[in-house]
Parts: C-alpha cells; structure tokens; sequence
C-alpha cells in the first residue's frame, strides 16, 4: 500500500557489537550481522525500528498520512516512497508515541502500549522464553523457537492487504488454514477492510476476490501455467508463478518469486477491491501499475447473471447465450441483468416425447474465447473429443470445455460469470436442443447477414484474383519460371494443399510428414506451422551461401525472409548430419510445446524426401561462442551484458526443469547452442537431444550418449546417467566460460588436467581466482558479483551429481537470496591431485563475507 505521509526516522537500541561487519561491493548491499531481531532483552520503541540483514526492509512504528494514530508494521527501507507491506496492529492502532515491542515472558513478539497493556499479539502456544523475532530481507518477520531455531510464527502466513515474492497464499479445507489478502478500510487506514481475496481449493484452484462473503472477482481455473480467466496472462507468467494443489487435503497455495528480476514487485488489494501489481520505477523513483483487476464492469463476478454472457465491447455489455431469453425482460431493458436467463426450449434427453416421434439429440454450440463459468466439474480426458463423449452421455451436464494442461471441465449448474474475450479465454461448449443449433435461419436478421457475407467473398474472391494475375506477372519478370511453378502448385492445382498444414491436422495427401506419425500419436496435435521447400529456397535466395549464417556437425543455418518481411534461421541438417530423424523428431514435438522468453522458437518444420529443416525466429546477433570467443568481437560482451545472460539461460533451464508442464533435460548445453537477439537476451536452442522426464522421475539411462564433450557431467559421459545435474553441470561450464573468455578445450579422458575447470580450482585453492577473469572485464564495481559467478560455477561442475545444486538454488545464488554459498568440491574431469595441498572444506566463501580474499583490478595487458 503506497502512503505518501508521515513517519518516523528510526535509531537502534543496540550495543556497539552488533554492528554491520561486511559488504556486498556490488548491486545488492548484504550484512552479515544487520540489526535485525528483536529477543526478550533486546526490544524497540517508537520510533526505534529494525533492518533486515540486507537492508531491504524496516519494521518500526509509523503513523498513515492525516493520523496521529501509531501502527507497528513493515515498509521498504531503501526507496525513498514510504511503502508499507504489512501492519501488525491494524484493528487496535496506538494513540501516542509510547509504543513498544518485545518479546514476553511466554516467547510471544507483542507490541504494548504507555500502560504495558498488550495490544497485538503473535499468540502462539510453542514458544519459549529464549523466543527470538527476526525480520528476514524477503520483508517476513519470523518468530523463532531460541532453543532449537525451530519457527513457530511467520508474518508471511497472516498477510495484510500485500503479497510479496516468496509469501504463500491459499486454503487447506482440512485443517482451516487460511491465508488471506484483507483490503485496508481505505487509503490511509489499515484498519481490515471488506474486500478479502485468496485461492479456492476446488477440483481446479482458482483465485477469488470477495467483497465480505460475496464473490467479486474470480481468474478461472489454474491449468498449471496461467489462470485461463486472465486473458492478459502469458507463460511469462511462470518466471514467478507457483500453485501447489492437494485435492486429498483440500488445500491450495501460490506463490512467486523474483525469477524475472524486477527491482520491486509487489500484488496489493486496495480499498476498491482491485488486485493491483505494483513495480517500481527507478528512473521515476515511484511505484507504477502493470497490471490490475477487476478493470470493467464484464470483470465483476456474475455481471450479467446465470446463462448471461459479458462482452465489454457490445453495447449493451450483457446478452443471453444462444437458447436462452431473459428471465425479466422488464429489468434487462433498464440494465439490471442480474436475473439472468433461461431456456427457451427444453432438452431434449430430459423430457418424453408425448406423441411417441424419436426427437432429434440435442448438441452443443461452440463459443470461442470465453471465460468459463464457475462451479466446474473436473475429469480425466485425453482430448476434446472424449470430453464432449462424456458430456453427451450425462443428461444433466449442459456445457463443457477442454484444456490440454487441465482435462475436461464441465457444467451441471447454472453457468454463472461468463465473459467474452477479444484474446485469450478457451472454448466453451454449451448444450443445446436440436432445434435451437438451427435456429436464425428464416430469421430476416440472419437471412441479411448472410447475403452481406455472401457478396463480401464473392468480392474478395474477385480482387484476390486479380490481385494474383499481376502478382504472376510481376514475379515472372523477377523470379523466373520456378516461382510461377511453385504459385500455380499452390494456386491452381487440384491437390488442394495448405501452404501451411498443422501437423496435428496434416491430410494423409502430404506424405512429407508422414514420418512423424509414429511421434505424434504419443501426445497431441502440435500446432506448428509446415513450410514447402519451395517457399524456404524462396526465402534464402536458393540456400545463397550469402546467406549462411553457420555451419555444425546437423549441417548448415541460412538467414531467409518470408514474403511478409519476417526474418527466420532455416536449420538444414546434413544427409550425413549425426543428428538424425529421431533427434529431428523430437525437437518438433518437444520444442513447440515449451513457450519462455529465453528459449529460441521454433516457428515451423519442413520435409521433402531425405531433407530435413528446422525454421527459428531470427536472432541478430547469432550464438554467444561467436562473440565470446572471438579476441576482436568478446568486447562488446562487458560485465553486465554476460551477467545478463548468466541469469537469462539459468532462467530457461528453471523453466525447463521446473516451470513448463513438460520437464525437460536439454543433454547438450553449451556456447554455441545460445542465441542472442538484437538487445543481446539469450535464448536457448537445439533440443534435438533433450529428453522429457515423468512427474516423479529424476534421472535415467542411456546406452546413447550424446552431447559435447568437454560439457558433459561424468556420471552421463562415463555411465549414460543423466539428469537435472547433468544440465547443471553444462550450466557451470558454460558459466566460467562466460566470466574467463576461455573455452573448456578438454575431452573425456584428456591426459592434460589444465583444462578450464582444472585452472580454476588450481586458482580457488590458491586463492587467486580473481586471475580467471577476462581481462576485458575492468569494471572494479562488479568485481565481487564476478566473483560470486565463479564460486556458483565451482559449485555447478562437481563431480558428484548430488554435491550439485538445483537450478533453482543457482537463480536465488546469483541474485544474492542466498547470500552464504557452501564450498565447492572438486571439479569432475581433472586430477585429484589438484586439490591434495589444501583442505578445500576451508574455502567455505561467500560474496558477501569474502573472509581471505582480497579485491584485485584486473588491467588489461
């Protein structure tokens, strides 16, 4: 909650001893012993505070704008707009400044007022004298058990009106746990307003928005990437977003964290009862909105009532679906809607024929890019099809929809806060009588529609082909006699081909694609667009070797430009390329099924004969081993533009890991397999060696090992054995390949130990990493996070698969959430001996306490 008011500067009742004794000297300042607990000798008064360790947020007393009133709560430390995140006191404000919190005689953190009457309370029953209360740099104020460090209270699990990275939201039925979003009465008051929003826990977790007990808002169903009743919510989503559900317990939460790196992010539910996203603007140095709802009346819960549709761009916004007619036309026609509609004619599996005539069954009407009802009914179905079999054959079921990451969802209720959206949304499938699916035919209104459409394709149809004579001509004249082959093929032929055919779809004329059958009757259609060889020697001027962008052991990639102007990288794997038809196979089904923004998209594949292609979106600035490698090209990559990449390709591998609905082990990550665009964002490419895991499966098999030397783990080069690690292990290369500017020039086995993972831990435990760094790399600032990159890349590529950390523990290293790193092992794939002078255990170094490293410029030579 934003306050622009008065507050309180803030001093610390401490002794000298506790003062901070270490520095981040980089972007993020952290403290190793910040003043930043509160414990039973050891408490605050207003207008004391505390800081947490890394100076990211404060908590003390302060007083909302046009109030003498004192609250206890939590704000950012280091912005100057006083933003306050949580608030202990809300219901029982002080009314001087005699405040004071501590911890008391049972281990509860109270606060007291000037008569030592308590006021606020953690009121939990396991606690201890020795309780010690201590604010976390993620703004979570944790109450500790000082006995066992066991945490018995956490501010994060009774929320005010602010959700914040890492904070859980949801609902566990079984035991009544609740963790709520509560509106604040109004702007300046933090009392508990009458808005209140959380996740609902029903077969298919949705978000709710209550204004008291009634629903104001609702996002539609979660189906494991986005909430599908937000039609402005894409799978960037989930660089922060988390839902964990147990239908058994009844219980739901959700969670984000700052994986996309935003300086500030916060969700908020102000007094009006909208969900508003906040991030801070450092140019501007305020808070500005990037998203909110409800944002049009269509947004609030059952606008236009059961069996009412909410399009916000009709005028009126509310009508009646198909089949159905107001309730009180009366009220509809002064805009009261909330009555709903009902149907006009009644199914017909729940009525008897009364003069004994078999009726016609009933069927279902497509509507496109709809909010779904509430109240959905959940089952298991494998696509559209079965589910609409299994609607058909229950009476009582009047609407269904599928999706491919929830199954089948269906309606045996009255459809109730429906919407129409102009983006986004699924199909819906609403039943209805025979005779309503034809209804509108004699109808003067449907009948003069039709004649429009009717002369606009006849129209059309006479200036496309005009349009297509002189085009003809035109190419003739430019192109030569194969491009008017390939138009009149595509044209005039009577073989009626698609130029673009979805591969789910493909007709069994386009034998082309006949080879990936077998892979595509394992999972779904894929919508991915197949191009003729044709258009694609079109496109790169004949595979121009102009226009060839690079070479690899799969063959060649040409740049090529599609007749709308589009720019797009054609993969052309070699006849004698080792990456072959299953490896081609599984980049087309895989790939088109994973959207992030630091993997590379596939826009399309093509097959004529014994050639095989990939189509890529273009990336200007080609592959990373191109510009690092490369003495004259590596200075245009300074510091920040590699740390950008670092994390950009940890961020890729966590989604592949981690985020996207398939887990995925890419198996041959490495420089030349990431591709920078024209503001340098990396993106992973080539998944013509990865490989899909099950839901519970953490590592498997393999007789065929495959991948690049030099950054392969040595449980998958020795054994087959590959895993999450084993990417993790690519990642570390990769890593202090990007910090030194040096290729990992060894091989498996190589007799020569001075490769670049053995030159570093040579350099680690003789203390003189800082001598890995690029010489290019002068910036004295960055030195510290420079470092903190090798030490993460020690950690990636040792040599035990479990001595490894996640993918997610690298993102929380590199942005300093976790601020003490353990010390690394030995690398794999180098000599023991390398380490037999020190006893690496002692090297345990964090970035933020660099106990025996000293700061060195590195100066070019």
């Amino acid at each position: 909650m934003g306050i622009s008011g008065k507050y309180y500067s803030t001093g610390c009742s401490v002794s000298s001893g506790l003062l901070p004794i270490c520095f981040c000297f980089s972007f993020i300042i952290c403290f190793s012993n910040s003043i930043d607990i509160i414990s039973h000798t050891q408490y605050i008064k207003d207008p004391e505070s505390i800081v947490s360790a890394g100076s990211q947020f404060r908590l003390g007393f302060f007083s909302p704008t046009n109030s003498t009133d004192r609250y206890v709560g939590i704000w950012y430390n280091n912005i100057p707009e006083f933003t306050v995140v949580w608030v202990a006191n809300r219901q029982e404000p002080l009314n001087d400044s005699s405040g004071t919190v501590m911890i008391d005689s049972n281990g509860n953190l109270v606060v007291l007022n000037g008569r030592k009457k308590v006021i606020w309370s953690t009121n939990v029953s396991n606690t201890a004298k020795s309780s010690i209360a201590q604010l976390s740099n993620s703004g979570n104020l944790i109450l500790k058990n000082g006995n066992n460090n066991e945490t018995v209270w956490e501010s994060f699990l009774h929320p005010s009106d602010t959700f914040l990275p890492t904070m859980r939201l949801g609902t566990a039925l079984k035991t009544g746990e609740k963790q709520l979003l509560t509106s604040w009465e109004d702007d300046s008051l933090p009392l508990i307003g009458r808005y209140s929003a959380s996740i609902v826990p029903l077969d298919i977790p949705q978000i709710f928005i209550w204004n008291g007990s009634s629903p104001h808002w609702r996002s539609g169903p979660w189906n494991n990437r986005i909430f599908i009743g937000v039609p402005d919510m894409h799978s960037v989503y989930l660089d922060g977003f988390n839902l964990e559900a147990n239908p058994k317990e009844g219980s739901a939460y959700l969670t984000f964290s700052y994986v996309s790196k935003p300086d500030f992010m916060r969700f908020v539910l102000n007094s009006q009862g909208k969900l508003v996203e906040y991030r801070w603007n450092k140019r501007k140095n305020d808070w500005f909105v990037h998203w909110s709802v409800p944002n049009t009346e269509c947004d609030v819960y059952g606008k236009c009532g059961p069996f009412g549709s909410c399009n916000a761009a009709d005028s009126p916004i509310c009508s009646c679906l198909k089949g159905f007619t107001p309730k009180s036309t009366e009220e509809w026609s002064m805009g009261n809607w909330s009555s709903g509609c009902e149907r006009r004619t009644q199914l017909q599996c729940q009525r008897n024929s009364s003069n004994g005539e078999k009726e016609k069954a009933d069927g279902f009407l497509a509507l496109k890019m709809m909010k779904v009802p509430d109240f959905a009914d959940w089952s298991a179905a494998d696509h559209e099809k079965q589910c609409k079999e299994q609607c058909l054959n229950n009476c009582s079921c009047i609407a269904y929809a599928f999706d491919d990451n929830i199954g089948c969802m269906s309606w045996s209720r009255n459809l109730i806060d429906l919407q129409k959206f102009s983006n986004g949304g699924v199909d819906l499938y609403i039943r209805l009588a025979h005779s309503e699916l034809g209804a509108g035919r004699n109808d003067p209104k449907a009948i003069t529609t039709t004649v429009v459409l009717v002369v606009v394709v006849v129209i059309g149809t006479t200036i496309m082909a005009v349009f297509i004579y002189f085009l003809l001509r035109w190419m003739a004249t430019q192109r030569g006699n194969l491009l008017i082959m390939i138009l009149k093929d595509i044209f005039w032929s009577g073989k009626k081909k698609k130029k673009r055919v979805l591969l789910g779809e493909a007709s069994k004329e386009l034998s082309d694609i006949d080879m990936l059958e077998d892979r595509i009757k394992q999972g779904k259609s894929i919508d991915l667009p197949f191009f003729y060889l044709e258009e694609l020697a079109i496109a790169t001027n004949n595979f121009d070797a102009a226009n060839k962008l690079g070479v690899g052991g799969f063959g060649s990639v040409y740049k090529g430009k599609l007749w709308g102007g589009q720019e797009i990288a054609v993969k052309k794997l070699s006849k004698s390329s080792g990456q072959g038809l299953e490896e081609f196979k599984n980049e087309v089904v895989l790939i088109s099924k994973l959207q992030h923004r630091n993997l590379v998209r596939l826009l399309g594949c093509c097959t004529h004969g014994e050639e095989k292609m990939l189509i890529y979106e273009y990336m200007a600035n080609k592959s990373l081993d191109a510009l690092l490698f490369d003495p004259a090209k590596r200075t245009l990559l300074d510091w920040k533009k590699r740390f950008h990449i670092i994390e950009g390709v940890g961020r890729g591998l966590l989604y592949l890991h981690r985020d996207s609905r398939l887990k995925i082990i890419h198996r041959d990550l490495k420089a030349s397999n990431i591709l920078l665009d024209k503001e340098m964002n990396p993106k992973i490419s080539d998944f013509g060696m990865a490989r899909i895991f099950g839901g519970s499966q953490d590592e498997e098999n393999t007789k065929r090992v495959v991948g690049t030397y030099g950054y392969m783990s040595p449980e998958y080069a020795m054994e087959g054995r590959f895993s999450e690690k084993s990417d993790v292990f690519s990642y570390g290369v990769l890593l202090l390949e990007i910090v030194s500017g040096r290729r990992n020039s060894s091989f498996y086995l190589h007799p020569d130990p001075s490769n670049l993972l053995g030159h570093a831990w040579k350099l680690w435990n003789e203390e003189k990493i800082w001598e890995l760094i690029d010489p290019i790399l002068g910036e004295r600032s960055s030195q510290v996070e420079i470092l903190r990159c090798i030490h993460v890349g020690l950690l990636c590529v040792q040599e035990f698969a479990k001595d490894r950390p996640t993918m997610s523990n690298i993102v929380s290293m590199l942005s300093c959430e976790i601020s003490t790193l353990p010390a690394p092992k030995q690398p794999g794939f180098i000599e023991r001996q390398i380490s037999s002078d020190g006893d690496s255990s002692q090297n345990n170094r964090s970035v933020c306490s660099l106990n025996s490293i000293s700061i060195t410029m590195t100066e070019g030579r």
